[in-house]
């Protein structure tokens, strides 16, 4: 009884556009149209899935210090090398400085230890000293040097942690979260930005076991994006060799291509997974009318005019076409804007 009242309704709207239509024996106005066809569709198997990016990291401070420059915010495009923060570098700096003049010291005591060694040994020879002075005198002058090579090690530790003062983005990519404000300070592990490459997106599906090998063998799928009503042919898909004993399912991962545009980590999307392919009667997607419960086209008549009738879809479909279960033959036309044709009916006696 809905459907009823409702195509009612559809069809009293079609009626308010007969006083538009041409008298009898004018041409009957001049419509875009589409065929109805049958042929060979892609079987699918579709699944929910999220979108999530192979490249996205969380860059975080190695030292402590005041932020003193923050250059991107949220929705910024950073290159790879570009200074992403800056941290106040003076302590880091001082203890640079402090570690320079500790190996300076330990040099000079290192010289002055191998001329005692030398002398030392020189004296031997004149039987001035005994062996245990000049044992002695080599231990001092191994002692230097490996406080020597201690406080190189340590100076070169404290100008590599001034170097983390600076931070560079280790790739290109697009900021989605900053965890900071200039001033505050910052910690070891702190979180400063999160981004992630926009280049290397891909899709997850989880998918029941019983399609896998269907999957597996096809390679073929297509991701759908309803948030920005477009198709997207997956570059390549990897089933994932790990199943959930408990719902018996297995995930997928859809690559997408490098020049996807408004898509990023977290976006909601349908994976349609190739499992084979069959005939079926078609119709382009943009003849459909939805009002309500029903679910109707205009179909051109042997006049030329529309006529309103009422369709059974099907499930299969792809980015220009939907199955039809009933209510249309393949070769008749149906035209391919609704409300235009409901407004163009033919009139009475045409």
């Amino acid at each position: 009884m809905k459907r009823f009242f409702a195509l009612a309704a559809v069809l009293a709207i079609a009626g308010c556009g007969a006083e538009k239509a041409p008298p009898p024996g004018v041409a009957p106005p001049e419509l875009r149209t589409g065929v109805v066809e049958m042929r060979d569709l892609e079987l699918t198997h579709s699944a929910e899935a999220t979108v999530e990016a192979v490249r996205q990291s969380t860059v975080s401070a190695q030292i402590a210090g005041r932020i003193v420059d923050l250059r991107f915010d949220v929705g910024d495009v950073v290159k790879k090398g570009d200074v992403i923060a800056r941290i106040d570098e003076r302590a880091a700096t001082q203890a640079v400085a402090a570690s320079q003049a500790q190996v300076a010291e330990a040099e000079a005591a290192l010289r002055n230890a191998r001329v005692n060694f030398e002398r030392s040994k020189q004296l031997l020879a004149q039987k001035f000293v005994s062996s245990a002075a000049v044992d002695k005198a080599e231990a001092d002058y191994r002692a230097a040097q490996a406080r020597v090579a201690a406080l190189l090690a340590g100076a070169g530790q404290a100008a590599t942690e001034r170097s983390f003062a600076t931070i560079i983005a280790p790739y290109g990519g697009v900021v989605s979260a900053r965890h900071v404000e200039l001033g505050e300070m910052a910690t070891p592990g702190k979180p400063l930005l999160t981004g992630f490459d926009p280049s290397t997106l891909r899709v997850v599906a989880t998918v029941p076991q019983a399609q896998v090998g269907a999957i597996e063998a096809s390679g073929k799928a297509r991701v759908e994006v309803p948030g920005l009503g477009k198709w997207i042919e997956a570059r390549r898909v990897t089933v994932v060799p790990a199943a959930d004993p408990r719902t018996h399912t297995t995930r997928v991962r859809i690559e997408l291509p490098e020049d996807v545009r408004g898509v990023y980590p977290g976006v909601f999307a349908r994976a349609h997974f190739v499992v084979g392919s069959a005939p079926r009667l078609l119709v382009p997607r943009e003849a459909v009318l939805r009002r309500s419960e029903v679910t109707a086209v205009y179909v051109i008549d042997a006049k030329g005019y529309p006529q309103l009738r009422q369709v059974r879809l099907g499930a299969a479909a792809d980015e220009q076409s939907v199955e039809v279960l009933a209510g249309l033959k393949a070769g008749e036309r149906v035209a391919l804007d609704p409300v235009k044709a409901g407004m163009q009916t033919a009139p009475k006696g045409a």
